[in-house]
């Protein structure tokens, strides 16, 4: 494999960043040129809490697939359509691709919404032994072996790609672009499509629907905002992101982050300037 390209940057959509660099080792990579259609990253989770309590990690959902290689559950974890919840103990490692939205399409050979919040094992979807590949992907000592391991798997099962990937992912990278998008109608026009025509590719390639995922790459920018401690009008934050009000908006942030949006921005400048001043008082 080539050398691995590192991502910079927080990964957005985990809740309380700052409290999450405290707890455990997240690192993502590039893909390679020739699995580039088909991935967004490589991601690799490892912590060690053997002398502090468990820790329960949240993640907020994005309409992608993941293939997940965890002593816990390895599989094909189709897109979570709420926020999915991970309790760290002990110490242990967790390696998983990122598929582009619409991408896993290809590989499991029907439609997406029939594995949405599903996990399926590797062996029905790909073939693969299950235990097997788990070992060659954690049994890998550092970063660079266990993507190597996961690489040679999925390089073993590679489809061709499909040219709808990269039509979804301008959908996407639109809607990102142009955070007064809140109706679907201005989602199908931008892509140049009908309502109807957009909701079937969505529930073919992605497994959620236009509307599903407009709201959640609202509510992750609104969370993003918040976790930076932002002084922002929580009413006009609401109705920028299309809400009617700011009661609706609340209570969709309190499902999904665990949290009111004032009450997650106060703790997370709470753990901003507790890290900031466990950073001054540690010696160089």
């Amino acid at each position: 494999m080539t050398e691995l390209s590192p991502i910079d940057g927080c990964a957005r959509g985990v809740v309380a960043p700052t409290l999450a660099k405290d707890m455990f080792r997240m690192a993502r990579y590039a893909p390679p040129p020739h699995l580039a259609p088909f991935l967004e990253h490589y991601w690799i989770v490892e912590w060690d809490l053997r002398e502090r309590p468990p820790y329960v990690q949240r993640t907020l959902p994005y309409p992608s697939v993941h293939i997940v290689f965890d002593t816990v559950r390895t599989g094909v974890f189709g897109v979570t359509t709420g926020a999915f919840d991970y309790e760290l103990r002990g110490h242990g490692k967790v390696c998983g691709l990122k598929f582009l939205p619409g991408a896993f399409r290809p590989f499991l050979g029907r439609p997406l919404h029939t594995i949405t919040d599903r996990v399926l094992p590797l062996s029905e979807v790909l073939g693969w032994d299950d235990l097997a590949a788990q070992r060659a992907v954690l049994d890998g000592a550092d970063d660079p072996a266990m993507i190597a391991a996961a690489d040679a798997l999925l390089c073993a099962s590679l489809p061709q790609a499909d040219p709808q990937v990269e039509r979804i992912g301008a959908i996407l990278r639109c809607v990102q672009a142009t955070p007064g998008m809140t109706q679907v109608e201005d989602m199908a026009a931008g892509a140049g499509l009908s309502v109807r025509s957009l909701q079937q590719l969505f529930s073919d390639y992605v497994g959620v629907s236009p509307k599903w995922t407009i709201r959640r790459y609202r509510l992750h920018e609104a969370a993003d905002r918040l976790a930076n401690g932002e002084d922002i009008d929580l009413t006009a934050l609401a109705l920028s992101l299309g809400y009617f009000d700011q009661a609706h908006f609340t209570s969709d942030f309190r499902k999904l982050v665990g949290k009111p949006p004032g009450r997650y921005r106060e703790q997370a400048r709470g753990q901003t300037a507790a890290a900031a001043a466990q950073a001054c008082s540690t010696p160089c």
